[in-house]
């Protein structure tokens, strides 16, 4: 079940058209959601990130888009497709209404929200092969809309496309200034000894919530020492660790880049803390 506007519709309903604003010029914003016995994880930092989303891209926010709506759409959702006693992966989209071209007719706004099962009520580490290589057919732009969870992934797309075409489980992508910005889907940190770096948001890379949660539980250890700071492509191959975070995995080591092999020593510490963080949220 979908539930489209607060009704809950059949997945294969047909309830957008040809004129939806997110198909035509991608004129939409998505948070991708891990639900766990109806637990929204870090739900205040979704929340709020979408409604400064949402702000600067003038959408206008309903009256009712109140976190406490919100989590009860979410949850309804999850509900209506038998999901409450388990873990759920849940996207909310929101997108502006129809009319107008570039320009549009009205900054109202639509949402939808969809619900899937996943295996594994916790972030768990997985144990398998994870290679990356770089994708440099094209480059983020290092700026404010960068930064925001958009539906304009077309990068992201063709990265993907690269990274399956090549074998690569993943690839990292630069921004115009040759820095390495981000994964395909989700922020990148580096460790070299004790020290952890991640790019910092003015490089292009997504605001992501567990990027803001692994920075505050990194800031308040001492076993650690952390930076937001650019990272070059040269520094890849002299780091001890890399891993990716995102909302839904949570950490995501990398094993390989090139001839270069990683351990995963700081993500297996890490991943207890995030759990820890998640169930206290």
């Amino acid at each position: 079940m979908i539930n489209f506007n607060g009704n809950l519709v059949s997945k294969d309903s047909f309830y957008l058209n040809q004129e939806n604003r997110g198909l035509r010029y991608g004129d939409a914003l998505f948070e991708s959601m891990r639900v766990v016995h109806g637990k929204i994880f870090f739900w205040e930092d979704h929340y709020l990130r979408l409604m400064a989303s949402m702000r600067i891209l003038r959408m206008e926010i309903p009256m009712d888009f109140t976190m406490e709506f919100l989590e009860g759409q979410i949850k309804a959702s999850v509900e209506a497709n038998s999901l409450m006693d388990q873990a759920a992966r849940v996207r909310l989209t929101v997108f502006r209404n129809n009319g107008g071209l570039y320009l549009p007719q009205t900054n109202e706004v639509s949402y939808i929200v969809e619900a899937n099962t996943m295996a594994s009520p916790f972030y768990v580490l997985e144990n398998k092969e994870y290679e990356v290589e770089l994708f440099k057919d094209f480059y983020v732009n290092p700026d404010m809309l960068s930064s925001l969870k958009t539906n304009n992934k077309i990068i992201n797309v063709v990265g993907s496309i690269y990274a399956a075409e090549n074998g690569y489980q993943n690839c990292l992508m630069l921004n115009n200034e040759k820095k390495v910005v981000e994964a395909l889907n989700g922020n990148i940190f580096l460790v070299k000894g004790n020290s952890i770096k991640t790019p910092p948001l003015k490089d292009g890379c997504l605001n992501g919530i567990v990027r803001k949660k692994l920075i505050a539980i990194l800031e308040s250890l001492d076993t650690y020492d952390f930076e937001e700071s650019h990272i070059s492509p040269f520094e890849l191959q002299k780091a001890d660790e890399l891993f990716i975070t995102n909302a839904i995995v949570g950490i995501q080591p990398i094993g390989k880049y090139r001839k270069k092999e990683y351990v995963s020593t700081v993500a297996t510490d890490l991943v207890g803390k995030l759990n820890a963080a998640a169930r206290l949220n």
